[in-house]
């Protein structure tokens, strides 16, 4: 990954919508089963929707029943940093995308593949790109 996407609040706040500023910036969620990817089975490209990163392919989305769009691994492992999150009385591992640091969601260990991890992402923080 090169170099980090460092914008002012204004800068972040003229580019989002409110929804993914909250989600994005301060790393809030959507409700289960509101966003607009969650049934998405088109091929094509997740991006980040903060600053158009590759983050995950349609061939490592699943149906997770979560309620959120799930992926079985990013396109890379450098697209997306991993931290410990402690919020809400839980101990969880948030992902973020690496360029921009915006917040996408959660990581689980209980997806299918091979590596057995769930990235179960927010549609909000994500703008799909259709395989052409």
């Amino acid at each position: 990954m090169t170099g980090k996407l460092n914008l002012t609040e204004e800068e972040w706040r003229a580019r989002l919508t409110l929804e993914q500023y909250q989600i994005l910036r301060l790393a809030g969620t959507e409700r289960a089963f509101t966003g607009e990817y969650e049934g998405n089975k088109a091929a094509g490209l997740y991006n980040c929707a903060g600053c158009g990163t590759p983050l995950f392919a349609s061939d490592t989305k699943f149906n997770s029943g979560s309620g959120w769009p799930s992926y079985t691994a990013p396109v890379a492992d450098e697209a997306v940093e991993e931290l410990r999150d402690t919020a809400h009385g839980m101990v969880r591992t948030e992902v973020r995308c690496a360029k921009c640091e915006g917040h996408l969601g959660h990581v689980f260990p209980d997806g299918p593949g091979e590596n057995g991890l769930r990235y179960c992402i927010n549609s909000a923080s994500l703008k799909f790109e259709p395989k052409e």
